[in-house]
């Protein structure tokens, strides 16, 4: 493996500081230096761009960014025992790097960043989803941040990327393909990880879309998504009775069947149902 730095070999880093991956944190470590500047290369050009990072652990992703050319990368950092391991980064590359110990769900980071942002992680199993859903729904859009490129488990990776008609195509698809442009980059077996996961992973990227697909009252929109997904073997006019008392009368003035179920109706369906209730 060649190294992309000349700080030691990542299993080296854990060795020396102790670092064995917890479960309850979600944590796997990526070891391998090529694999990492090969996910930092999907995010695309970084060299005017700040970075932020969650979870970076031991800084396997955190070298990968740097060595790729990142302005400046900011990584956010539970777990206090990692902070050593990312001091010897901050050693090497000075201001061009900075970590946070603290807990991403609770933290504000564009107070301690400079646009144009990407953010680009390695997200911890226990809080990826809900890190992208908060990320995909900021009260303005477009967001502070120009693109996501995440690592996820596959199935909720296969999810964000999934087109109506699929069993893994729900709320999550609709969130992110109304707001971005997402697609798989890469796919990692258990093996590329420190300890192995149970299942595959893939790295998706988002490139955020200045305006949404289609015209749509967001709160609306999430709202019978929602519904719709949440009982989603039941038709459209049981599914969605609750948001309005005529449903099935909109359903039909934005062009959808009454009898079709969530899973078989496009981003667009529902954004016009969604301007439909609006209107009313």
């Amino acid at each position: 493996m060649a190294m992309i730095d000349n700080l030691p070999a990542l299993r080296d880093v854990i060795a020396t500081h102790d670092l064995s991956a917890k479960k309850s944190l979600g944590q796997n470590f990526l070891l391998d230096l090529n694999l990492t500047a090969k996910i930092a290369r999907q995010a695309g050009t970084l060299d005017e761009c700040d970075v932020l990072e969650i979870g970076p652990g031991p800084g396997g992703l955190t070298r990968g960014l740097l060595a790729e050319g990142a302005r400046r990368v900011l990584a956010i950092e539970k777990d206090a025992r990692c902070l050593p391991a990312l001091a010897e980064i901050k050693e090497l590359y000075g201001d061009r790097f900075d970590v946070i110990n603290a807990d991403a769900l609770e933290l504000n980071p564009l107070e301690h960043l400079t646009p144009p942002i990407r953010v680009v992680a390695n997200l911890p199993y226990n809080v990826g989803t809900e890190l992208l859903v908060r990320w995909l729904s900021p009260d303005t859009w477009p967001p502070y941040w120009q693109s996501l490129t995440l690592m996820f488990q596959k199935e909720v990776a296969e999810r964000i990327v999934a087109q109506p008609g699929s069993k893994k195509y729900g709320r999550l698809a609709i969130l992110a393909q109304w707001r971005t442009q997402a697609q798989i980059v890469m796919a990692l077996p258990p093996e590329a990880f420190t300890p192995p996961p149970k299942i595959h992973s893939a790295v998706v990227h988002l490139q955020r879309r200045e305006t949404p697909l289609f015209p749509a009252n967001p709160k609306i929109l999430n709202r019978i998504v929602a519904a719709g997904f949440n009982q989603r073997r039941k038709m459209l006019r049981a599914s969605l009775k609750g948001t309005a008392p005529d449903i099935e009368d909109r359903l039909v003035e934005a062009g959808l069947k009454p009898t079709d179920r969530a899973e078989q109706v496009s981003i667009e369906g529902f954004c016009k149902l969604a301007q439909v209730l609006e209107k009313k």
